[in-house]
Parts: C-alpha cells; sequence; structure tokens
C-alpha cells in the first residue's frame, strides 16, 4: 500500500525520532512528509512504533493511503526526486 505520512511534532527530540524511523519505512519528500510503499505488517509495524513515541496531547501524525490509480495522478514540481524501488536481476 501506497502511504503518505504527515507529522506535526511538538519536541524537537521526538521529532528526529520519527524522522529516523520513517526514514527506514519510506523517502522523506518534505520537512514533515514521508512517502511510503508499506505491507500491512510494515505499516501495523510502523505505526506501533510512532505510537508509543509521540505525545497524544500535543503531537499528531496522519496517515493517507491512494490507490494505484491515485498514485499515478501525483504531480510533482521540484523538491526530492522521487527514489526508483525498482529490481532488476541481471543473469
Amino acid at each position: 500500500m501506497f502511504v503518505i505520512v504527515s507529522y506535526d511534532i511538538s519536541e524537537d527530540k521526538r521529532r528526529t525520532k520519527i524522522h529516523d524511523i520513517l526514514s527506514s519505512y519510506g523517502q522523506w519528500m518534505q520537512y514533515s512528509l514521508f512517502e511510503c510503499n508499506l505491507t500491512k505488517t510494515e505499516y501495523a509495524k510502523l505505526r506501533s512504533r510512532l505510537k508509543k513515541i509521540i505525545n497524544s496531547d500535543t503531537d499528531s501524525i496522519r496517515f493517507y493511503f491512494l490507490c494505484s490509480c491515485c498514485q499515478n495522478k501525483i504531480e510533482r514540481i521540484g523538491g526530492e526526486l522521487v527514489r526508483d524501488d525498482t529490481i532488476f536481476f541481471v543473469e
């Protein structure tokens, strides 16, 4: 599944931890936004890890799920280039 993750974290130390966790699951696209291709299991683990760190009174993390049809409608101007995760096998 393709997930856009945005976050608003009030404390620098927690924000750095959130960023580091998300970096291991997806690509950092803007200051508080990641694009992730995840399995259901990966999403569950990511959500669990993030939930343990945030302060639910002051922090916010949002997950936006895009279908494959919607992914093709993403338009970008400038910024980070999208990482190509295509795997090729050469014999």
